[in-house]
């Protein structure tokens, strides 16, 4: 196995683009759309109220911000290992997350690969590396989804009629289904050689269970009456339902299952409203000045 860098790159298929600048014009479209829907979202927060009721903790800070760099710091250490992304790069893939969460799912991975095209000096196309990222991510989601569902199995019964077995039977053999066929058709899905796909899986892997015990020390830092356990199981619980397709009322569901965990009298669903409003600001925050610094950059080229 080679070490350099941009090894795995070089075996990347060249795509030629008569038009050199599509990507800018891509850039630059992504940026006015993010600060146009940035504006929108940041008027109709209640900013009196969030203020009021963020948690004063610091340890509650110091596990948010890790858990809000965690994706974006893997991709970074991915991108680093297969094209020897700069350290700018990091910018990029925190506009990447920011695009995917306040706009569109995979629009940013459309902007990244923009910016991949134009800053990052490769000889190939991006494209192909990109892409498989993104599918062993999804992947590696419906490995963490059904090692969730096995230790959670017996807890999921006791969630009695916010349930149906028919929904979660179809929403396993849709992972199942789309894992087995990840599997099947990895020599035609997958354009990386192996040893650079199963660092990509491993680093996936390791990002999610970074994520869950973060997300569960983030609770347990703001209502540390709840031991950090449940706060895990909780998170644990909340990377199943969210990834479980055909289930309907997650929200709902996830909201029983906290419940059941922490007890009735707890401000369970206060603090996880609270810090959904946290990370939004922040995404709002984060795409505001990124995407303002690449107009900057584009109106100067």
């Amino acid at each position: 196995m080679s070490s350099h860098p941009n090894s795995a790159t070089a075996q990347l298929p060249s795509i030629d683009i008569p038009n050199r600048n599509w990507p800018k014009w891509i850039s630059a479209a992504v940026s006015i759309l993010l600060l146009a829907v940035i504006g929108r979202q940041l008027g109709q927060l209640d900013r009196a109220a969030l203020l009021a009721s963020i948690p004063a903790s610091p340890g509650f800070w110091v596990a948010l911000l890790a858990y809000y760099l965690a994706l974006p710091l893997s991709e970074w250490i991915i991108f680093r290992r297969l094209w020897g992304l700069p350290v700018e790069g990091f910018a990029a893939l925190l506009r990447k997350l920011v695009s995917n969460e306040v706009l569109l799912g995979y629009s940013g991975e459309l902007s990244f690969y923009a910016w991949a095209r134009r800053r990052a000096g490769m000889s190939a196309a991006p494209f192909g590396a990109i892409k498989d990222v993104s599918i062993l991510s999804a992947l590696a989601g419906n490995i963490a989804t059904l090692a969730m569902m096995a230790l959670a199995w017996p807890f999921v019964a006791h969630l009695g009629n916010g349930i149906r077995l028919r929904d979660l039977a179809l929403s396993i053999a849709a992972v199942l289904l789309t894992s087995i066929a990840i599997g099947l058709l990895k020599r035609r899905i997958f354009s990386l050689p192996g040893d650079q796909l199963r660092f990509v899986m491993g680093v996936h892997l390791a990002r999610l269970a970074a994520t869950t015990l973060l997300s569960g020390l983030v609770w347990h830092c703001a209502l540390p009456a709840v031991p950090l356990t449940l706060w895990i199981v909780l998170a644990a619980l909340q990377l199943l339902v969210t990834r479980l397709p055909f289930i309907p009322n997650k929200d709902l569901l996830f909201a029983s299952a906290a419940l059941l965990i922490a007890g009735p009298g707890s401000d369970i669903g206060r603090l996880l409203a609270i810090v959904a409003s946290i990370i939004l600001v922040i995404h709002l925050l984060v795409g505001l000045l990124l995407s303002a610094a690449e107009l900057v950059r584009e109106a100067r080229e």
